[in-house]
């Protein structure tokens, strides 16, 4: 067996650094929260280079004594825990004390400090978890920690590290939350020169919405407020008619803590139940308070997710203080005023701040902004002869079509070698016409006689037919019929052994567009938009699908970084109407962070899943017989059982079980 050995305690401060450290943005995270314990009015974040060349915190706290700063960066040396007891009812934000030290393992740190009311503060460097000497220096009263060259001697973790602007995104998601979070504090994010974020820090939450989730999401809001057994709930929830495509937009926070709680989330949409569209989620900015000894902070190591003493309470506050905010409507909320900006830390060795940035407090606003494209033209529906080679869409009529593609006025004559090689068609029936008594009134009539002349010689090479189209070829009558269609959804097939089957035909339709696309090695055909359409998204989709791009562009989706959590989209697949560029990307990122975000080929599904719902006829859309039929051969033939998500397409009703709910048997 091999010498068991104690680490050394560099090493252990690399591995202790790698359960804390992940990427840039934790360390923003753990820096904004001391700054945030040290009683700070104003922080100043920087980012350079996704924060992998360099992050600057500046803050205007109670500052750190000089003899304190080579202690500071001890492993578990912290000033807000004394006793086992305070365990139990944890107040700050950062209190386990090894912060500081996993950031200083992996990177090269200096940090300013002066104490409030101190004549002269000290300066201070360390390399690798190495402290060099304190100096005496003049700076500002507060805290400056500069972070530079992060993982410069941990190779392995570095290859990880995503694209500057996918990193510099998930740090700007930290500093959303923490400003959310702490209204009374400013907020200034400064990235590569350019600022990204700044909140006035009036104290006002709505001041701080409006700063770092945007002008549009803020007036769609309206005032919670309630409590109950303990526990405190205010903020601000969506209305009804402003629901989001993904859970993106739902911030909840527990005692100045930012969670991502499933318990809140389920209490907030059942607030929403039966008044909000299915498959739209409500969005919110949400503070509980509740007693320390209720709430557990420290069983994760990102301290993102928290236990409750008592979950019914919580959910109920919760609950009812959002239904109680829906049911009495109110008035939207008036967007607030500029406030003046407090004086910001700036450390003695900074550069001069840049200008203020207006686009906060300007009227113009994302949806303002782009000029969305007029659809696509409706295609119109055309009744033809059903003769034998005849072509049948499986797109529905609304599907749409570039405005240059026109149905011809009039046929094309063949050449006289082609005219002799086509017999001339003759009428055909309806199958069911034959016995009118038995053709149910659900049922389509079958086009009048007429002849077809082919639109292209036959004698030009042609090739497979275009995609998204079926050839129907001339077989036997197939051992099912089609009885009609309810509800617009749902199609009523009948076999010849007497069982009725129930079709979705929008979950067959999309499972068709996918088996398609995954077996199609071609590049997806993209259309340019005349006018790009921005997308705001939130911080955590927005970095997401920055992470992304390449994989956005094999599909069709051309995009770009926009700046403050908003993506410009160039271009589009040519699959989906224009009106669903934004939920498409929303539920893009939804699926990536959830599943695929290492996952390559798992990413591609969700590329795919998407585009093809998005494609697929949709419930309520009026659809021909030819375009039902091919769906229900595919599903009867067993060629599709499930749409991509897994769930079912038909339903079977056997003869007996129909015959027992009419008490035949």
């Amino acid at each position: 067996m091999p010498l068991i050995q104690q680490l050394p305690s560099h090493l252990a401060d690399m591995i202790a650094a790698g359960e804390v450290v992940e990427r840039p943005a934790s360390v923003v995270k753990e820096l904004l929260e001391n700054t945030i314990d040290a009683g700070a009015s104003a922080v100043s974040v920087e980012l350079r280079g996704g924060g992998m060349s360099l992050i600057r915190v500046s803050d205007n706290g109670c500052g750190i004594a000089p003899e304190e700063l080579p202690t500071a960066f001890l492993r578990h040396a912290t000033s807000k825990l004394r006793t086992e007891k305070d365990l139990s009812c944890i107040g700050t934000l950062g209190f386990r004390g090894e912060a500081l030290a996993a950031i200083a393992a992996v990177s090269r740190i200096e940090i300013t400090s002066r104490r409030r009311g101190a004549a002269r503060g000290a300066r201070m460097s360390l390399e690798g978890g190495t402290a060099g000497a304190v100096e005496e220096c003049g700076c500002p009263e507060g805290t400056t920690i500069s972070v530079h060259n992060l993982f410069f001697n941990t190779p392995a973790r570095m290859k990880f590290m995503k694209k500057d602007s996918a990193e510099a995104s998930a740090a700007a998601a930290v500093v959303q939350h923490e400003a959310l979070s702490h209204a009374r504090i400013s907020f200034k994010l400064t990235r590569d020169g350019t600022e990204q974020l700044y909140t006035p820090g009036d104290g006002k939450l709505l001041s701080a919405i409006y700063s770092a989730l945007g002008r549009e999401f803020a007036l769609s809001l309206l005032a919670v407020e309630g409590s109950g057994s303990a526990v405190a709930v205010d903020g601000f929830a969506t209305r009804s008619l402003q629901g989001r495509g993904t859970r993106a937009m739902q911030h909840f926070f527990v005692n100045g803590r930012y969670v991502k709680s499933p318990l809140l989330s389920a209490a907030l949409e059942e607030a929403y139940r039966n008044q909000i569209m299915k498959g739209k989620f409500p969005g919110c900015v949400l503070h509980l308070s509740l007693p320390l000894d209720a709430v557990d902070v420290n069983v994760h190591p990102a301290k993102t997710v928290v236990k409750f003493l008592n979950e019914r309470a919580v959910f109920d506050a919760v609950y009812y203080a959002v239904k109680s905010a829906l049911e009495q409507g109110g008035e939207r909320p008036a967007a607030p005023a500029p406030s003046p900006r407090p004086a910001q830390p700036t450390p003695a060795d900074s550069p001069a701040p840049p200008k203020q940035n207006a686009s906060f407090y300007q009227t113009m606003t994302a949806q303002e902004f782009r000029a969305r494209t007029a659809p696509g033209k409706p295609l119109t529906s055309f009744s033809l002869q059903q003769g034998a080679n005849t072509p049948v869409s499986e797109w529905g009529g609304s599907i749409t079509v570039a405005d240059s593609v026109q149905p011809t006025s009039k046929s094309v004559p063949p050449s006289p070698a082609t005219a002799a090689r086509i017999p001339p068609l003759a009428p055909q029936a309806h199958p069911a016409a034959e016995n009118a008594a038995d053709c149910p009134p659900a049922s389509i009539s079958a086009a009048p006689p007429a002849s077809f002349t082919p639109a292209v010689d036959a004698d030009t090479p042609h090739t497979d037919p275009l995609a998204g189209q079926e050839q129907l070829e001339p077989s036997a009558e197939p051992p099912w019929r089609i009885a009609g269609e309810v509800l617009r959804t749902y199609i009523i097939a009948e076999d010849n052994q007497g069982t009725v089957w129930l079709i979705d035909k929008h979950a067959a339709h999309e499972r068709v567009n996918f088996d398609r696309m995954k077996r199609n090695a071609e590049p997806i055909m993209g259309q340019q938009l005349l006018t790009p359409e921005a997308v705001a998204l939130s911080a955590d989709a927005c970095a997401v699908l920055l992470e992304h791009l390449d994989l956005l562009n094999q599909f069709g989706f051309e995009a770009e970084d926009f700046g403050d959590g908003t993506i410009l989209c160039r271009t589009c697949p040519a699959e989906i109407d224009a009106g669903d560029i934004a939920p498409a990307l929303e539920e893009i990122a939804d699926q990536l962070l959830r599943t695929g975000r290492a996952d390559p080929d798992g990413a591609r599904d969700v590329m795919l899943h998407t585009m093809a719902c998005k494609a697929a006829i949709k419930a309520g859309m009026v659809s021909g017989e030819q375009e039902l039929r091919v769906l229900v051969d595919k599903v009867q033939k067993g060629e599709i059982q499930f749409c991509p998500h897994g769930r079912p397409v038909k339903v079977k009703l056997s003869r007996y079980e129909l015959e027992k709910m009419f008490k035949r048997a």
